[in-house]
């Protein structure tokens, strides 16, 4: 009789590239990290700068703008290079960024702080240009998606530390955070001088977790520069230039569709994740404790990527994304119109379902697209630039105070609902087209 050949599934990591897999997935926490302690920044400055929501969300703006300017330079730097390189480039530029709160704390400039936060995501878009295609490409084209996901998971490790962070030493150390006993800031009332010496303390305060920030990714430079990183098909030499690469690209339709559908997911993570602090006080829950939520939203997050992650065996992926969508949609409605400790709730079980998406459109996009992935990853980590954009829009309607019936920040979050509806075609579209 006959024995029929078992056939082998593709391992997601095989154990050729298991170590520069660890080193480079611990990037995603770093940045992760970063970005998390700096969305209740926004909140912080607001008080201490007095300044309007729309003018403290310059803060995103500074952030994920560092993005779209710096990526298409650094996928030209990788493909003349490599990814090595790339990820050095990017550890330095971002431990500078950091290092920038030094001085921006002691000349007391909210505009300076904006410039070392773009400096830093100028190395995030570095390290996010280099990592993902680096990930998809090690091992089995079956399995990159599952393997990005996987990755993808460390990511909101990085985000809960800098919530904690941000949670339990930036807010509840801010002097200009103090109420009175019926909850009103006593920052408003006190004068000038009492005013600057607050200021003084509160910006020392918000520098020093960028500062040790800073020592700690020179201190992974060191160790990434040291280890041997192995090349992968992916950083083969480029017969042709990057306009060639560029114009292939944009005749992809799941590609173009796929830059758009990022834009607007990032855009929409952002303003879930930022707001949800003000969202917070607007139903008496003070700052510190609003962002102890924003850490539960993260905690749902980090736990659905894992579980997402573990279906995808079962479940294509563009099948999950539309769904998740929809998902999205229904609990962000929630947050709009249901309001209350309900629509709290909501706006936190909308990170179940934004957990899958960022990866996921990253890897239908970029799927069987060969050399010309390191450029097309440079476009979805422009589209990043999504979330400078809108939180600043979303801070404008904040600021209204009220907008019909509604309360302006219940109001604002029709802006994710929007995004979600874009991430629904996009899952419907690859869907059909049986990615």
């Amino acid at each position: 009789m006959e024995k029929k050949a078992i056939t082998k599934k593709p391992q997601i990591i095989e154990k050729r590239y298991l170590l520069p897999f660890i080193l480079i997935t611990s990037l995603f926490a770093l940045w992760g990290f970063a970005n998390d302690i700096t969305n209740p920044m926004v909140a912080a400055f607001q008080t201490i700068m007095e300044i309007s929501v729309a003018e403290a969300a310059l803060v995103q703006f500074a952030f994920y703008g560092g993005y779209g300017t710096m990526a298409i330079p650094a996928a030209l730097f990788i493909r003349k290079y490599n990814y090595k390189k790339g990820i050095i480039l990017g550890l330095l530029l971002y431990a500078f960024g950091a290092l920038l709160f030094l001085p921006a704390a002691q000349l007391e400039l909210f505009s300076f702080f904006l410039i070392s936060l773009y400096i830093l995501t100028f190395g995030l878009a570095f390290l996010e240009t280099t990592a993902n295609p680096y990930i998809l490409s090690m091992g089995n084209a079956e399995t990159a998606t599952r393997r990005l996901n996987l990755a993808q998971s460390f990511n909101p490790m990085g985000s809960l530390l800098g919530m904690f962070v941000a949670s339990n030493y930036v807010l509840t150390s801010l002097k200009s955070e103090a109420r009175d006993e019926a909850g009103n800031l006593i920052f408003n009332t006190l004068s000038i001088a009492e005013k600057a010496a607050i200021r003084t303390h509160d910006l020392a305060v918000i520098r020093n977790p960028y500062v040790i920030l800073g020592v700690v990714v020179l201190v992974i430079l060191i160790i990434i520069a040291f280890t041997q990183m192995p090349k992968t098909h992916l950083e083969d030499r480029h017969n042709d230039n990057a306009r060639d690469s560029a114009k292939r690209l944009i005749r992809i339709p799941k590609y173009r569709e796929g830059v758009v559908a990022q834009f607007f997911y990032v855009a929409a993570q952002i303003m879930c994740w930022t707001f949800i602090i003000q969202y917070a006080e607007n139903i008496g829950i003070p700052k510190a404790v609003g962002q102890r939520y924003n850490i539960l939203a993260m905690g749902v997050f980090l736990s659905s990527r894992f579980i997402s992650t573990y279906l995808m065996k079962y479940f294509k992926s563009s099948l999950m994304l539309t769904v998740f969508a929809v998902g999205a949609m229904i609990t962000t409605a929630g947050t709009i119109f249901i309001g209350g400790m309900f629509g709290l709730y909501c706006l936190i079980a909308t990170s179940a379902f934004m957990s899958l998406m960022f990866p996921t459109i990253y890897g239908i996009a970029l799927h069987g697209i060969g050399s010309d992935a390191t450029l097309g990853a440079a476009g979805l980590v422009m589209a990043i630039v999504g979330g400078a954009l809108m939180p600043p829009l979303q801070g404008k309607i904040i600021d209204l105070g009220k907008v019909a019936w509604l309360p302006a920040v219940n109001a604002s979050f029709i802006l994710p609902f929007i995004c979600f509806v874009v991430i629904f075609w996009y899952g419907r579209r690859a869907l059909k087209r049986n990615y």
